[in-house]
């Protein structure tokens, strides 16, 4: 039993430290290095998005013990931060995302998880029309799903992943992501069993 309650509260600390580490990344996104702009918010180069896809969580990854499986919708408003940046193959543009994803639960209830995500996201240019890009971020999510271990309604996440914007029009590109999503509620409840995932999402810009 003793052993079992520092497992998490050690579990406990890394997920509030990458929590934390996430939102100095975000805090320090949302400036732009030149104050003369930082007055004015320029949304001329802003983009809205829609994602779905599939996610499943997986026994054993981590403290994870139950199999979870998601269909997923995910409305998102992306936000031009700095344009521009660096030189060759690694030149490019940082934004930050805002996502309110909702998650249709298919199992082992049927049900549903809203959440908020600010993520921040760093897309390479140097490609005429298939623009990679990483991104990573969190915010809270809220479970009306019955999930044996999930001893919380409002839970926070985490997540990070790769994607790809593939051009097809000036005014529309395709989205293709893969993520990894970790949810738990940090310990402010008990049973805190995290849900440990993987998503792939396609999607479209407009």
């Amino acid at each position: 039993m003793i052993i079992h309650q520092s497992g998490e509260k050690n579990s406990i600390g890394k997920d509030a430290a990458l929590l934390f580490l996430l939102f100095l990344l975000l805090l320090s996104s949302a400036f732009r290095a030149d104050s003369a702009d930082a007055a004015v918010i320029d949304t001329s180069k802003d983009s809205w998005g829609v994602l779905g896809g599939y996610g499943q969580s997986f026994p054993g990854w981590g403290q994870t013990t139950q199999r979870v499986q998601t269909f997923d919708l995910v409305p998102r408003y992306n936000h031009l931060i700095f344009d521009d940046i660096g030189s060759g193959w690694y030149r490019g543009f940082h934004s930050l995302l805002l996502e309110v994803p909702v998650h249709l639960v298919v199992s082992p209830d049927v049900s549903s998880m809203v959440g908020m995500n600010f993520l921040a996201t760093y897309t390479f240019t140097a490609g005429q029309e298939m623009r990679p890009y990483l991104f990573g971020g969190g915010g809270p999510v809220y479970s009306f799903a019955d999930i044996p271990g999930m001893g919380a309604e409002l839970n926070g996440n985490y997540q990070f992943g790769i994607g790809l914007e593939y051009e097809t029009s000036p005014s529309h590109n395709l989205l293709f992501e893969l993520r990894y999503h970790h949810i738990s509620n940090a310990g402010s409840d008990e049973p805190n069993d995290p849900l440990n995932s993987c998503k792939l999402l396609f999607g479209i810009t407009f």
